[in-house]
């Protein structure tokens, strides 16, 4: 069949990648002049990672990522470590730079599956047999599809940076939590550092005449790190934007159209999973593709992702007031409890998430 992904981000490109796997005509159509991801860094968890494995892209893909210790360390904001990494109890993510993990995909596939520059804001404007509408938490086929659904909801705001190659000390990877905000460091190969400040807001939309300064005033104060990852970014590469995220849909399809990644379910940043669940997506709905006929493969996609999609938000959004809140007692609480929780705990906690088990293509 021909399948026309709208939307040349990471999902759309995995989709693609899954599709053409699975023998279909694939076309991508992207909306911007030419193919590019703007952002700093991510991370890939285990459940991402094996859907990439089941693609045959694992290795290839991984050889762009460094091995983060976020999961395992975890402090305060006055310094004190209330969890170290481990190995062998903890498992690290594979962090990466964005524009690094959307070039690998796009270097799977064939120069003429991307169209650049093309617009779509109605499926019926699209000649395939089933559309993909992987563009993004503002997607228009959305509200096309579903106009009645709540627009992207303000969760808090959030600063993004990257270290210029041997700019700053290596890092391992870590979590800093403070009153109202957090800080989240990955390694990147190149001996580069990413960084997340996420902050509560009142309203969304606040910006500050010098990006660069205004986070260095937020960490002035916290651990060494934090503040050397922030001296060594180039201030015009601080990026500033708020944090959305989506209610559940009654539905990720219509017709023949699959909504797929943050046109579907975007997410809080929290859990890691944002990126991760665009390509489980994109590996599912093309097990779906690969025998059924169009309407019966879309069922078993909307049947099988919705309610994941859903359980994911949920607890993405918990993390994320968790992660922002400056309630003391949630701090003393975090405190007492994570030195000694036991890694059984821990790794319960993260099985729904990370456990998940790609459909065999």
């Amino acid at each position: 069949m021909k399948a026309v992904v709208v939307g040349g981000g990471i999902g759309g490109l995995t989709a693609a990648i899954a599709l053409r796997r699975t023998g279909h005509e694939v076309a991508v159509l992207e909306r911007a002049p030419e193919p590019r991801e703007i952002g700093a860094g991510l991370s890939l968890a285990p459940n991402a990672l094996r859907a990439l494995e089941a693609l045959g892209i694992g290795e290839r893909v991984r050889k762009h990522s460094a091995p983060s210790e976020v999961t395992g360390t975890l402090r305060t904001s006055s310094g004190r470590y209330l969890r170290r990494f481990r190995a062998g109890r903890d498992e690290p993510l594979a962090a990466f730079h964005r524009a690094e993990l959307h070039g690998a995909l796009l270097a799977e596939l064939p120069e003429s599956v991307l169209h650049t520059g093309t617009e779509v804001t109605d499926p019926s404007e699209v000649d395939a047999d089933v559309v993909v509408a992987a563009d993004g938490v503002h997607s228009g086929l959305r509200r096309r599809l579903f106009p009645a659904a709540p627009a992207p909801g303000f969760r808090y705001t959030c600063w993004r940076g990257v270290t210029e190659p041997g700019a700053a000390p290596p890092v391992r990877g870590s979590f800093t939590m403070g009153r109202g905000a957090y800080f989240m460091i990955h390694p990147l190969p190149g001996d580069r550092s990413c960084w997340a400040l996420g902050a509560a807001e009142a309203t969304p939309g606040v910006t500050h005449p010098d990006e660069h300064a205004e986070v260095s005033r937020r960490v002035a104060d916290w651990p060494a790190e934090p503040r050397e990852l922030v001296a060594a970014t180039r201030p015009e590469a601080v990026l500033h934007n708020d944090i959305l995220d989506l209610d559940p849909l009654p539905a990720f399809t219509s017709g023949r159209v699959a909504l797929l990644g943050d046109a579907a379910h975007a997410v809080p940043p929290d859990l890691g999973q944002g990126a991760c669940q665009a390509i489980e997506d994109a590996v599912v709905l093309a097990a779906a593709l690969r025998d059924d006929s169009v309407a019966d493969a879309l069922a078993a996609y909307d049947s099988a992702r919705r309610p994941r999609a859903a359980y994911v938000t949920k607890q993405a959004r918990a993390k994320a007031v968790a992660d922002t809140s400056s309630a003391w007692w949630l701090h003393f609480l975090l405190a007492v409890t994570v030195p000694v929780m036991p890694a059984s705990v821990i790794r319960r906690q993260a099985s729904p998430l990370w456990d998940w088990t790609p459909p065999a293509l």
